[in-house]
């Protein structure tokens, strides 16, 4: 099928891949450090305290991202999500959100962390435009929440930050478990207990074969439907279909009305056919997958008139010159696009096919 422009039902132009899937969300990771260690994610034995994360200057600045966001918004972008690493550890992040919130027909602006530091910043990010937050919990138990983020530590301190979002005014706040067999499996009707009722949407999400150095193991991937039928035996759930095209999660809804619960299944049910989601790296690499192999440098973009700015003009937007060129390298990276790899992951013998080097999560967000 053939990329390029469709109409959209108000009459502004649609931009679209090879596969007809429009363009209408970014994640943006604005550090690739985090405080934890998720074995699942960066664990320990590869991401010692030692190692090499990008240096500040390596890092997009808040005008730069705010420049890609202006071209992407002008391509379709809608919608756009905060992750990392742990976000919250970039320094002065709510003057990025304060930016990013007062671009025109950008519609909405979440943040995804681990909620480490979510007590101390939550009132900060809904003063500076903030409208809904995810946060990680993978377990309530502190053995087994110290053991999955390899840190000393208490899931209650993360209960603590989620309480202050929601005193904060921020919704919806949801809260993503990554369900692995035997790890933390037994706790899935635990976490929907923890949640029911206050309005938090509990997300159970399927463990995954991101990126290349944590070793994924197929024995711990627990199928949305086990979680599905458990919290349905307890409490009776029905589907509430999506509240927009591109939606990844299969929302369910208590039917005594104690809310909503869902379920993210790469593994299981790709939903390739229906991405519409691209990835900035903190080093400025876009990608078109989190499953990516390879991404597209729009640093180089941002920066190729660095030499002829003063320090002044490069705390300001860039240059219309290199708007252009981001619009345009925006425009065919996603025109150019045919990415469908959970798709073809299920279509292949994972026995028997070579695996590829795919991007570490922790460098483009979850």
């Amino acid at each position: 099928m053939e990329s390029g422009y469709t109409k959209s039902s108000d009459s502004h132009p649609v931009l679209t891949d090879r596969l007809a899937r429009p363009l209408r969300d970014l994640r943006i990771s604005v550090i690739d450090q985090c405080n934890f260690r998720c074995r699942y994610c960066m664990p320990r034995d590869l991401f010692s305290e030692g190692h090499p994360f990008l240096a500040p200057r390596q890092l997009l600045t808040f005008p730069e991202i705010e420049a890609v966001v202006r071209a992407g918004v002008g391509l379709g972008i809608r919608k756009v999500k905060i992750t990392g690493g742990e976000p919250l550890l970039r320094p002065g992040l709510d003057q990025l959100i304060r930016r990013l919130t007062q671009i025109p027909d950008l519609e909405d602006v979440g943040l995804i962390t681990n909620g480490s530091q979510l007590t101390v910043a939550a009132e900060r990010l809904k003063a500076a435009g903030l409208k809904r937050i995810s946060v990680s919990l993978d377990s309530l138990e502190p053995q087994t929440f110290s053991w999955i983020t390899d840190r000393a530590g208490d899931p209650a301190r993360i209960l603590n930050g989620i309480d202050a979002a929601r005193r904060a005014g921020l919704a919806p706040v949801k809260v993503n478990m990554v369900v692995q067999r035997g790890i933390n499996s037994a706790e899935a009707v635990k976490m929907a207990a923890q949640f029911r009722g206050t309005g938090v949407i509990v997300r159970f999400i399927e463990y995954m074969d991101v990126g290349s150095r944590h070793h994924y193991q197929s024995g711990l991937l627990v199928p949305s439907r086990e979680i599905r039928d458990a919290v349905h035996a307890r409490w009776p759930i029905e589907p509430a279909g999506s509240n927009y095209f591109g939606e990844v999660a299969d929302r369910y809804r208590y039917l005594d009305g104690a809310g909503e619960i869902g379920f993210i299944s790469s593994m299981t049910q790709p939903f390739c056919g229906s991405c519409t989601r691209l990835r900035l790296a903190a080093d400025g690499k876009l990608y078109n997958c989190l499953f990516a192999s390879e991404g597209l440098d729009l640093r180089s973009i941002l920066r190729a008139d660095a030499a002829k700015r003063s320090q002044t003009e490069a705390l300001q937007l860039a240059s219309p010159e290199v708007c252009r060129r981001l619009e345009e390298a925006l425009s065919g990276f996603w025109r150019a696009r045919d990415d469908r790899y959970s798709e073809r992951r299920q279509e292949q013998n994972s026995d028997t096919e070579p695996q590829r080097r795919k991007v570490e999560m922790y460098q483009m967000g979850g």
